[in-house]
């Protein structure tokens, strides 16, 4: 099987500019890789299809640095973009619905724009769980119609996680250094912590959502996801169109920052919550502040999903944003939310097999965000999420992030019954809704699984995240001793 390429063999330690590979031949590899683990051998099905203008891209920035010209840090490099990301260009874009196959965006979203300025190469388009596992309450993540089912590289029997499925499972297989996911709630933070590599949702608003399929204008937000903190770092500032997030994770000094423990979000799976307190314990070393306990922000707990205020708001921003955004695609396709709903009816044996789609019928039917239901619970979720929540934790504490244990190790897929419902994951709600930052970054193992620590900051703190990611990578060591890569691959 074609051998992953490790950090090493990609950037110096020093410098993320000085590489070994040209990108032609990263670009070659890469492939062969992805054909090693995707259409043969453990099956992980990360990238739905590749890019056939890959190659050519690369031999043009690989002229251009002959040339005396690079873009910065990350020119040449290949990265994998999820498919709710629209791309001008021989690939499809469909949140790996087939509704939308029959038609192709006119024009890049904003964010690959940056990118192909950056100098980066997109390599081919990310699996994930269709339409953002905003579908139905018995989907199962990292399963698409299009793309079938994205399994971990650390075990393919288990889940890759969701929504950012193939962007993290791609990451850690060795089929792209570098991937872009999205999240709303938890779909870069779940997969990164499942398959060991660091993920961050920036602040909702950093990063553009235009030509993005949409869930939530108030929750949405693309992230960067690599193997190490510095490369998520480099990304971010090609994301953003900035120079300061490499920087920032550079300074690993983080002596009397205030670290807030949420013990609340303690209790799902022991192996985890040890590994935990050894990150913990690591933290302290370098010298930040743990304040321990700090209360975790609580919400109401629906009767059932029409008593669900954070999920009203999400269907409505859903039924909006879509429409909206379906009027930018080409002739050919749907236009309608009503429209989607009725194509899966029609091609129920290929989208209907394993679960239905409750949650895009029930918001089909929702009116407009003038509507007093969406406004009422927007207000109200956001209240608990800010004022009542996040600020008063931070301000009453006086702390810089908080931390928790991001996900309990992955469960076994299940297609037959969907994701497994049980406790874990809480750490990213609050977040989600306050539209705050939130980073994942591997701390350790449990039975072979790896783990990752949720921080969680205030808004527009990447910087401090960051800080405090790598400060916790470089004490912990498991990238430097090659921990990181899955061994069955």
């Amino acid at each position: 099987m074609t051998e992953p390429l490790p950090s090493a063999h990609l950037f110096t330690h020093e410098e993320l500019s000085q590489r070994e590979l040209s990108s032609a031949e990263q670009v070659d590899h890469l492939v062969a890789r992805r054909g090693a683990v995707d259409s043969s051998g453990p099956g992980l099905n990360t990238l739905i299809e590749l890019n056939p203008e890959a190659m050519t891209i690369a031999m043009e920035l690989d002229a251009e640095v002959r040339d005396g010209v690079t873009r910065g840090p990350l020119h040449g490099l290949t990265i994998a973009v999820k498919d709710n990301i629209d791309t001008a260009d021989a690939m499809l874009t469909t949140a790996g619905s087939l509704a939308l196959a029959d038609t192709r965006p006119s024009r890049d979203a904003a964010l690959i724009s940056r990118l192909r300025a950056a100098g980066l190469v997109v390599l081919g388009k990310a699996n994930m769980s269709e339409w953002a596992n905003l579908r139905s309450p018995h989907s199962t993540s990292g399963w698409s119609a299009r793309g079938g089912l994205t399994r971990n590289p650390w075990d393919p029997m288990r889940s890759a996680g969701g929504s950012s499925s193939g962007s993290a499972a791609a990451v850690a297989a060795g089929v792209a250094p570098l991937a872009v996911g999205t999240e709303t709630d938890g779909s870069i933070i779940c997969p990164a912590s499942y398959n060991g590599v660091v993920g961050i949702k920036p602040t909702v608003g950093l990063l553009s959502t235009v030509g993005i399929i949409p869930v939530s204008h108030s929750q949405d937000a693309p992230g960067p996801m690599a193997r190490s903190v510095r490369l998520v770092a480099a990304l971010l500032d090609a994301m953003a169109g900035t120079d300061h997030f490499l920087t920032a994770c550079e300074d690993v000094n983080i002596a009397g920052v205030r670290v807030g423990v949420v013990r609340d979000h303690f209790g799902a799976h022991t192996g985890a919550d040890a590994v935990t307190e050894k990150a913990i314990d690591a933290l302290a070393t370098t010298g930040a502040v743990i304040v321990d306990p700090v209360p975790a922000v609580a919400f109401p707990e629906p009767n059932n999903d029409e008593d669900d205020q954070a999920l009203a708001v999400l269907l409505h921003e859903f039924q909006h944003g879509l429409t909206a955004y379906l009027s930018t695609r080409p002739p050919g396709g749907p236009r309608t939310l009503a429209e989607i709903v009725a194509f899966n009816h029609t091609n129920a044996d290929a989208e209907l097999t394993w679960f239905g789609q409750e949650y895009l019928e029930r918001a089909a039917l929702l009116p407009g965000l003038d509507s007093s239901a969406y406004q009422t619970a927007r207000a109200n979720t956001l209240r608990m999420a800010r004022e009542d929540g996040l600020d008063a934790v931070f301000g009453a504490h006086e702390v810089d992030v908080l931390v928790s244990p991001a996900f309990p190790p992955a469960p076994v897929n299940d297609l037959v019954l969907g994701d497994s419902v049980g406790p874990g994951g809480e750490c990213t709600t609050a977040s989600a809704i306050a539209g705050y930052p939130i980073l994942s970054v591997p701390i350790g193992f449990v039975h072979g699984l790896p783990v990752g620590l949720a921080i969680t900051g205030p808004a527009n703190s990447e910087q401090m995240l960051l800080r405090v990611a790598r400060a916790l990578e470089a004490q912990l060591g498991l990238l430097d001793a090659g921990a990181l890569v899955p061994p069955t691959l």
